[in-house]
């Protein structure tokens, strides 16, 4: 895939008053993605409000309640693309009791760019956001130092932080790390180069987000095919269809490939690979397809198609990562529904083993009451047998969500270990 038709989502991420904003205004300004409507909407408030410059980060504060405390509540997305690559950009917020809002909005991204003031250096949000970045799996993280310009665009604060952020880091398993000086206030290495940071060899952020890989982003290897809808189109022309509806999650397939068709275990052959554009030879992660096979088998929405070496999972019992998003504290007596790809099964929470405590990474054991926030390590059983990766090896068949029977709430997101 080249990068003009690649889309990257990327999140910011950092402490309060970071200029995370900032940031995401400043890249939505200078790489002329704004209409000039807004420039003109905010020039007027940044006016009203006595600022000497154009206040940028009202581009993407929009709720009232953050407009008047200067800071980011909710996820505030924003969009714009370059020549080479198409941008979805989540503003993430600074505060430790939103940390919900930031692992939803870090589970599908495929970069994290993490703030740190330059005065203040690598602080307790700093590598709670780190920790939450490496439990959901981002492949990609940017440390911006940012506000260079008020410690004189200095080298050897730079370089501190750099080192202090990349000995937390590495023991978390983040390996792609790129650290990057810059200005948000006055654009220093976010679109342009500038002319303060000379001493910096590396990329501008936007150089940086235009060129970096993302290929291997996804499982090429291990077919992995959720069943979503049986097709039976009820018309004299394909009166005997039988499509199997869905998107690949992981590897590739081919006409004539032999799959395995989970939790029955039977087997058969791909016949026909059929989208809206007319029928493919061949078809890859992340593509929307409809499958037909050879051979009569009972399949129905929940089961899976795969091929590969490396089988998945199929069990009623697992271990997770819980990130607990409702206001409503998890009841380890009640029962809860678990989706996972296509299938939703009656669960029971088990055991809790330990609670993770996102700003110091200490673990405390075994606890009945989860609340909003709370990260932590449980044991699940389900009702059906679910086919699933751990998260590390695919982060579409190894998540799931966990709802709440009464209401239909989504009440926790999960990572299998």
């Amino acid at each position: 895939m080249s990068n003009a038709t690649q889309l990257l989502r990327f999140i910011t991420a950092g402490s309060v008053d970071d200029g995370k904003s900032t940031l995401i205004g400043r890249l939505l300004h200078d790489s002329k993605s704004i209409f000039e409507d807004q420039l003109s909407a905010i020039s007027k408030t940044s006016e009203k409000r006595g600022m000497a410059s154009v206040d940028l980060s009202l581009l993407t504060d929009g709720l009232q309640a953050e407009r008047e405390q200067g800071i980011t509540i909710d996820v505030a997305y924003r969009y714009f693309a370059t020549p080479r690559r198409k941008y979805i950009i989540g503003d993430t917020p600074g505060h430790e009791q939103y940390t919900r809002n930031m692992v939803t909005a870090a589970s599908t991204a495929n970069l994290v760019v993490i703030l740190v003031d330059a005065r203040k250096g690598v602080l307790t949000q700093t590598r709670r956001h780190t920790y939450l970045a490496s439990l959901v799996g981002v492949p990609h993280v940017v440390l911006a130092v940012n506000k260079m310009d008020m410690v004189d665009y200095s080298e050897e604060v730079f370089n501190r932080i750099r080192g202090e952020y990349l000995r937390f880091a590495t023991p978390l398993g983040i390996e792609n790390v790129n650290c990057i000086p810059m200005s948000a206030l006055n654009g220093d290495m976010v679109v342009d180069r500038g002319d303060r940071l000379n001493w910096y060899q590396g990329p501008a952020l936007l150089e940086l987000l235009d060129t970096i890989e993302i290929d291997h982003d996804v499982n090429t290897t291990d077919f992995r095919f959720p069943v979503q809808w049986i097709c039976r189109p009820q018309t004299q022309e394909y009166h005997d269809f039988r499509g199997y509806m869905g998107r690949i999650e992981a590897g590739e397939v081919a006409v004539g490939d032999e799959i395995t068709i989970l939790p029955s275990g039977r087997t058969s052959k791909v016949k026909e690979i059929v989208t809206y554009n007319g029928n493919l030879q061949r078809a890859y992660a992340p593509q929307s397809v409809t499958l037909t096979l050879e051979d009569e088998i009972d399949i129905s929405r929940g089961d899976m198609f795969v091929r590969g070496e490396a089988a998945p999972h199929v069990a009623k019992e697992f271990r997770a990562m819980l990130c607990w998003l409702s206001e409503a504290p998890l009841e380890k007596s009640r029962k809860y529904l678990v989706k996972h790809t296509t299938r939703t099964a009656k669960c029971l929470f088990s055991s809790i083993e330990h609670r993770v405590d996102v700003n110091t990474l200490d673990l405390h054991p075994v606890v009945d009451m989860l609340k909003m926030n709370d990260i932590a390590q449980v044991y699940i059983k389900v009702q059906q047998p679910l086919v699933f990766d751990s998260y590390d090896t695919d982060r579409a068949t190894g998540s799931f969500i966990v709802i709440d029977e009464a209401t239909n709430n989504t009440v926790a997101a999960g990572m299998i270990v």
